[in-house]
């Protein structure tokens, strides 16, 4: 499991599965776009949504996307981290989307 930067998730978007597995009230300043949105209690049973390719998680500052990351890769996936989380993405000026939630 590798810890990336924000630039560096940036430069993934299409290639990588963003999740974001922060709770649903918290979206509500935006998510990286692309990104879909996994609470973190619902990782162990979200495996199935996800497809081969790296998976990045991320959370609010990176405690959470790290237990997530841990579950990920414990089950077989190429899953990292992002460094400082959405604050630090929102901190380097990099794109945020609104999510449609349910």
């Amino acid at each position: 499991m590798m810890e990336l930067t924000p630039q560096q998730v940036f430069t993934r978007l299409g290639e990588a599965q963003i999740v974001d597995v922060r709770e649903t009230e918290e979206l509500i300043d935006g998510t990286i776009p692309g990104a879909r949105h996994i609470p973190l209690g619902m990782i162990p049973e979200s495996y199935a949504a996800l497809d081969t390719r790296p998976v990045v998680v991320v959370c609010r500052s990176g405690r959470r996307s790290a237990a997530a990351a841990e579950h990920l890769v414990e089950a077989g996936f190429d899953a990292h981290t992002m460094t400082g989380g959405m604050v630090e993405w929102a901190a380097e000026g990099l794109p945020l989307v609104l999510p449609q939630l349910p």
